[in-house]
């Protein structure tokens, strides 16, 4: 199996294609053009079809805006990801709900008893973590749709990001993500991506 070339077997346009994927980049440097509550809406009104197990949409985001909320998170980042994240117009903090089965309910209606599957809670924190990174998967390419860059950052402490932020117990800290439009010298060269015989095989 060859890379394919042929245009017409992707329903995107080669521009929408590029702009979520090919041409996109993890941004290191941001201008200082805020991000909006508005911009935030559209890209969770996007994404938020995206699917999860029982429809249960574990992801939850804390945005944090203010200098002081920055404060309480910088101690916790890498060394090399702490200058970047005090200068980006929005850090998203991602975490998992999850207490998340008790929207069930409402959100897998059509199976009342689903709620009561998920009694055990550490079989439904996996869960929880495990949807809500797919979910911070669409989420990336969200906030591409939008225009805008995003820095996904894992060099941090998650449980001192969980005690700091979500000290209630239900969340589970998994990313933090840096979101603006891209500065100057945002991006690092790309890098080398595996082919389609690297990954795919058939049986």
């Amino acid at each position: 199996m060859t890379a394919l070339a042929t245009p017409g077997l992707l329903a995107l346009d080669r521009a929408a294609q590029d702009l979520l994927f090919r041409a996109a980049r993890t941004a290191n440097t941001f201008t200082d053009e805020p991000v909006t509550d508005a911009q935030v809406a559209a890209i969770h009104d996007l994404i938020r079809y995206g699917p999860t197990a029982y429809n249960g949409q574990p992801l939850r985001v804390l945005l944090l805006r203010s200098s002081a909320a920055r404060a309480r998170l910088l101690p916790h980042l890498s060394s090399s990801n702490r200058a970047k994240t005090a200068a980006a117009p929005l850090v998203a903090v991602l975490a998992a709900d999850v207490d998340f089965h008790e929207r069930l309910p409402e959100l897998y209606p059509h199976r009342p008893q689903a709620r009561d599957w998920l009694g055990d809670r550490a079989a439904r924190a996996e869960q929880a973590r495990l949807n809500a990174t797919l979910q911070i998967g669409y989420l990336l390419v969200g906030v591409r749709a939008a225009g805008l860059a995003a820095g996904p950052m894992a060099g941090f402490d998650a449980a001192g990001v969980t005690r700091e932020f979500f000290p209630d117990g239900r969340h589970e800290t998994l990313l933090v993500m840096n979101v603006g439009h891209p500065g100057p010298d945002a991006w690092r060269a790309r890098l080398p991506r595996l082919s389609t015989e690297d990954v795919v095989r058939t049986l």
